[in-house]
């Protein structure tokens, strides 16, 4: 990253933000880096409660939101990083992830975590993208 490069720190409004003290994603230079994303909608309440596949889409509607707030894209992700609470669901995932993601072939993990913040929240993805301006 050049020593020059702008930090712009894209907020959601989420109540843990301030709480928590982070951002939903914070771009610098080319780079993109999306915390954590579980299934809330805009007002923070939980979206799909007990359906794996819907939370994770809505788990990567959070995510291109952000992007698109930095200036990117779902196009421009290279890694992500998928935490679920059981494993045995991780074909609900991955046809979520595999339906955003399968032309753009990140790299990414998936890895079962015994909860979330909230117990009702079954995944949670982190992104991180490169804004190809060429």
């Amino acid at each position: 990253m050049a020593g020059n490069s702008k930090r712009v720190n894209i907020r959601s409004g989420a109540p843990w933000e301030p709480l928590v003290g982070y951002s939903r994603a914070v771009r610098v230079g080319e780079f993109v880096v999306v915390s954590g994303s579980a299934a809330v909608d805009a007002d923070g309440h939980l979206v799909a409660e007990g359906d794996m596949y819907a939370q994770t889409r809505q788990c990567i509607r959070v995510i291109e939101d952000a992007l698109e707030k930095a200036g990117a894209s779902l196009s421009d992700v290279v890694r992500t990083r998928m935490f679920v609470t059981d494993i045995t669901l991780w074909a609900e995932v991955a046809r979520a992830h595999q339906e955003a993601f399968g032309d753009v072939g990140p790299a990414t993990s998936m890895v079962e975590v015994s909860r979330l913040i909230d117990p009702a929240m079954l995944v949670e993805i982190e992104a991180d993208a490169v804004i190809n301006d060429g």
